[in-house]
Order: C-alpha cells, then sequence, then structure tokens
C-alpha cells in the first residue's frame, strides 16, 4: 500500500494544527484526501495563525480549543485514524520567564491527550513531536537517539517528560506512538514577527523590512529540516508500525554555522546586512553549543533523509513571505 492510500479516506486529528508543521501536514494530508481536523487554541503567542490553512480552509475541520481541555480532547480523538500532536510551547525564554505555561501545556495537557487516547480511542496511531534541545549541551557530535539527555531549560525538561508519557502509554496501554526530535525546522507558515519559534523567521522579517539583523555569537553549528521534508518523515513514522516506542532524531542536508547562515541567507535575498553580537547573558545560560543531528535510525527505518537543501529551503522560504509577509505580522 502506497503512503498516499494509507491516508486516503482516513479521519486525521492535529493538535497544533494551525500552527507551522501542523498546517503543512494539513496541506498534504488534503491533497491526499484525508479527512482533516485541526485543533489550535490560536493564542497569539505560540503560532497559530488561520492564513496558514488558505486554500484548503473548506476542506479541513477547525475546532478553536485548548489540549489543556479534557473535555474537548475526549470528544476530538473519538473516531480518528491518526493524530499528529504538535500543540507545544515552543519558545525557551518564555519557558524561563513562565514555567508554569510550559508545565502545563507541554506536559500536563499531553497527559489529557493521552488519557482521552486510552479511554476513548486507543487503536489510534499518535506521532509526538519533540525537540533536540532536550539533549542539552552535546557530548559529541553529530548528536544520535543514545546521547544523554539533559535539558537546559524549562521547555527542553517539560517536553522530555512529553515524551515518556507517550513512550509509557505506547509501552503499557498498546497506544502506538512515535515520536519524532526535531532540529531547526524552518520554511513556509513558520512564526516570524518574533524569536519564539525560532531565531532565523526574525532574520528574514528584518531582511525583507529593510533592517540590519542581529547574529548572536555566529560560531555555533547547526543544521535545518526544510518543513516538507519534516512533514513526510511525520507521514511515514505514522503508517508504520516498525516506528512504535521508538525516538528518532530529524537532520538537515549539511552543517553550517550561524554566521555563515547570515551570509548565504543574504546572498540568496539578493542583498541585506547583519551584524555578529555577543550572546544576551539571559540567552547565553541557556545555549547549547554546537548542534547537528545523527539522523541514520530514521534513514535506516523509513528511507527518510533530507531531500531539500539548505539554499533551495532558504529560497523558498524567503520567496513565501515577499508575497504573504504582512499575514504574519
Amino acid at each position: 500500500m502506497s503512503i498516499i492510500s494509507a491516508f486516503s479516506k482516513k479521519r486525521v486529528l492535529i493538535t497544533g494544527g494551525l500552527g507551522f508543521i501542523g498546517s503543512n501536514i494539513a496541506h498534504q494530508l488534503v491533497e491526499w484526501d484525508a479527512r482533516v481536523t485541526l485543533v489550535d487554541s490560536l493564542i497569539p503567542e505560540y503560532g497559530g495563525n488561520l492564513f496558514n490553512i488558505a486554500g484548503i480552509d473548506d476542506q479541513v475541520k477547525v475546532n478553536i480549543s485548548d489540549v489543556r481541555d479534557e473535555h474537548s480532547m475526549k470528544y476530538l480523538v473519538q473516531g480518528q485514524d491518526y493524530l499528529f500532536n504538535l500543540a507545544g510551547q515552543t519558545s525557551h525564554m518564555d519557558s524561563m520567564k513562565n514555567p508554569y505555561v510550559d508545565l502545563d501545556i507541554n506536559a500536563k495537557s499531553q497527559l489529557f491527550i493521552l488519557e482521552a487516547c486510552r479511554k476513548h480511542n486507543p487503536g489510534i496511531k499518535i506521532v509526538f513531536a519533540s525537540t533536540r534541545q532536550i539533549y542539552g549541551k552535546p557530548d559529541y557530535l553529530p548528536v544520535d537517539e543514545k546521547h544523554h539527555l539533559r535539558p537546559v531549560d524549562i521547555n527542553g525538561v517539560n517536553k522530555l517528560a512529553g515524551e515518556w508519557y507517550h513512550l509509557l502509554y505506547n509501552n503499557v496501554y498498546g497506544i502506538r506512538t512515535s515520536i519524532l526530535r526535531l532540529t531547526n525546522t524552518i520554511g513556509p507558515r513558520m512564526r516570524i514577527k518574533d524569536t519564539r519559534q525560532t531565531f532565523l523567521g526574525i532574520w528574514i522579517r528584518c531582511l525583507l523590512e529593510g533592517r540590519a539583523f542581529e547574529v548572536w555569537g555566529g560560531e555555533q553549528l547547526r543544521d535545518f529540516t526544510y518543513v516538507d521534508d519534516a512533514v513526510m518523515a511525520f507521514l511515514h513514522a505514522a503508517v508504520s508500525d516498525g516506528t512504535n516506542g521508538i525516538v528518532f532524531n530529524l537532520g538537515g542536508d549539511c552543517v553550517i554555522n550561524l554566521e555563515k547562515l547570515a551570509r548565504l541567507l543574504v546572498e540568496v535575498n539578493g542583498g541585506g546586512n547583519y551584524s555578529v553580537k555577543e550572546f544576551p547573558a539571559d540567552r547565553k545560560r541557556i545555549d547549547i553549543g554546537d548542534y547537528y543531528s545523527d539522523f541514520s535510525l530514521i534513514k535506516k527505518a523509513l528511507a527518510w533523509e533530507p531531500r531539500v537543501t539548505l539554499t533551495e529551503a532558504l529560497r523558498r522560504t524567503l520567496d513565501y513571505y515577499r508575497e504573504h509577509q504582512k499575514k504574519y505580522l
């Protein structure tokens, strides 16, 4: 069975469905004739944007509710074949300033979701979005899934708890779950108004507004996954029972330091300026230094690997925001 036919006519629930990755998954699923329901709180700080479903808004169901509402989740999970669980608070700095909210969204709410599945739809397949941040400062590079887990901020601690809840429900209750640890994901529909989702977003905003952007540090090594590649990892993980109870890293096609990334972005844009500055003290305390991932496990399991080069990813992203920038500010 092809992956397209695996999703055709199937019922799919996406938490955080109006956000960056969730909405991109939705666009692909609609193309494949899935029955898609999106759940999003549309809390302004968390990245949900109704424009993200422009063009498919009449082909999906949208439920504006909070995953912390166990009564809503009890209703929403019923009858679903797949759940892509992307609801979360992504800002590392926000998690340090307001740890209780981060705990609610990234840990406690995951229990609401999983309990709803256990009680009302134990046959569902879940793919949970986790983060490279849970590794903390790497002991070695590239980082594989066997690396020690020692998060450096509240967000990472709570995302790690969310991971373990999913693994526990897989192992104890048989609720099939796969986990993807994302690196820096970039592309159309990401948040660009501030740095709550990714630093690259504010770089792009500054470029398009003719302003110089700041590069903090500049020597840190990073990898980047284009959102279309990330979407395919989620979809393939969902339809494979060989991924149940397993954690996978995603990665990028290359490794680059941030100053070189800034130069590449300016080059692809056809102009622009930036300055390299010292890390702000509050961010320096939770910076993980160099990071890039070993994604050989998911490559072996699902034949997944990044197919869009970093240069092409930046080009496509810039083109998208040249056309739609105002919808994201």
